[in-house]
Formats: C-alpha cells, structure tokens, sequence
C-alpha cells in the first residue's frame, strides 16, 4: 500500500495507525502548499480534493478521509484490537470518538492556518476549542485514553490533532490530563518511528 501524506498533517494518524498494526505502507510525501509530489506530480492528478491522506492499495483503488483509513488499516490486523469488532457497541463508541474528532477538533483548528483570518474568528475558534479541550481534560483525568484503558485508532488521530496546538500557539497548560494524554501517546514506541520518520522529532542515535 501507498500512503500520500504530508508531515504533521492529519495523514499522521494514518501513519501512526499502520505502524501500530505493523502494516508496512510506501509514504509518498506531498507538498500540500504546491499540491506536487517530490517527482513533480500534480496530486490533484491522485485526488481531485487536494488534500491528504490518500491510501493506495494494492489493486490502485484509492480512498481518502482519515476516519475511514484508519478504521481500515485497524481491521486488516483484528488481533490487535486497534478497534473493536464491527457491530459491537464498543465499536459504535470508536466510530463516535472519530467524528468528534474529525467534526470539532480537526475542522476547528481550520481557521487558525490561515494568515488572513480575521483576529475575531480566531478568538472564536480557539474559544470553541477550549471548551471541547475542558471536556477531555475531565474525561482524560478518569482513565488513560478516550475508551477507557485501551487505545485505539480514536486515539491516534486525537493525538495528531491535539498535537498540533503547539503550532499555531493555543496553549493546553490549563487542561493537565490533556497535556499527559498528549505526551502518553507520544511515548508509544510506533507513534515515536511514525513522528521521526516525518521529521517531527530527532531520531535517537
């Protein structure tokens, strides 16, 4: 399989999610302000929406959207229960996880990108922020991930997305369980290969 990404972008669940299942993807890196691949490219050429992540598979279907990809690369490895079995409550609760994520932490990051956003939206949108980042820091404070003691692929694109706090300066000192939550994931041994991989953090000598 074939995974276009760009670093740090929400392409990193994707990433973290297939080292944790220990399903070997090829990472294709795109430039997501040329809309190019290193070889030249036009991505528009591999997805009309412009955006990462796409997953090639083996047959050249390609599909998109990162809670889509990441409940199925969690399937394609079943035993370690990355997420749980399909029709199971627990999976419903997974899948409830992936569209908070994806509805409120992902999309409301969106006007804090961009250089010519009005100062008011921003303040409106970090203001939003917080308040979803009270709700897991009083979750987070309970128990160890967004299920309870099992991680799974919600977690991954949480982190992905929490993580990028720090780059547009919203500050999550006030939310202590939130910050442990972040740095908890960041510890785990393949979010660790998929951050250094992506030039995010130094590798370990």
């Amino acid at each position: 399989m074939k995974l276009y990404y760009s670093p740090a972008a929400c392409s990193l669940a994707v990433h973290i999610v297939a080292r944790e299942a220990n399903i070997p993807v090829e990472l294709i890196r795109v430039d997501i302000s040329t809309h190019r691949l290193e070889d030249g490219t036009d991505f528009y050429s591999i997805n009309p929406r412009g955006y990462v992540p796409v997953l090639e598979l083996e047959d050249g279907t390609r599909i998109t959207e990162v809670a889509a990809l990441v409940q199925y690369i969690a399937d394609r490895a079943p035993e370690l229960r990355l997420i749980p079995p399909a029709g199971t409550l627990a999976r419903v609760r997974v899948h409830s996880w992936l569209t908070f994520v994806s509805s409120e932490l992902h999309k409301g990051f969106g006007p804090l990108w961009h250089k010519d956003t009005a100062e008011s939206t921003k303040q409106n949108a970090v203001a939003r922020l917080m308040r979803h980042f009270a709700e897991l820091d009083v979750q987070l404070a309970r128990q160890p991930y967004l299920m309870g003691d099992t991680y799974t692929v919600a977690d991954a694109y949480a982190f992905t997305i929490l993580n990028w706090s720090r780059m547009v300066r919203v500050d999550l000192t006030p939310f202590p369980a939130l910050g442990a939550y972040v740095a908890r994931i960041a510890s785990r041994p393949r979010v660790a290969e998929a951050l250094a991989t992506e030039g995010l953090v130094r590798k370990a000598a």
